[in-house]
């Protein structure tokens, strides 16, 4: 195996991991925080309404811009 073959799969390894990591991070803040943990946030108001729903409406879109962001200083870095 050759040095350029060993670093193009360790690349793809840190890329998957990364990718996978930032999917189920947003998947809590979406599906978690906007679905199922709504009743547990629901007593944190937040912005003239309560948590739970600013997660579903606005939360999950915001989580999702950050992790873009995160994203791609990470693809940089690698």
């Amino acid at each position: 195996m050759t040095i350029d073959r060993q670093a193009g799969e360790a690349y793809w390894r840190a890329n998957i991991r990364l990718v996978r990591t930032l999917l189920v991070i947003w998947a809590l803040v979406s599906f978690g925080c906007g679905i199922l943990f709504r009743p547990l946030l629901s007593g944190i108001p937040i912005g003239g309404t309560d948590l739970g729903f600013w997660f579903a409406q606005q939360g999950s879109i915001l989580t999702f811009l950050v992790l873009i962001f995160f994203y791609a200083i990470r693809m940089n870095q690698l």
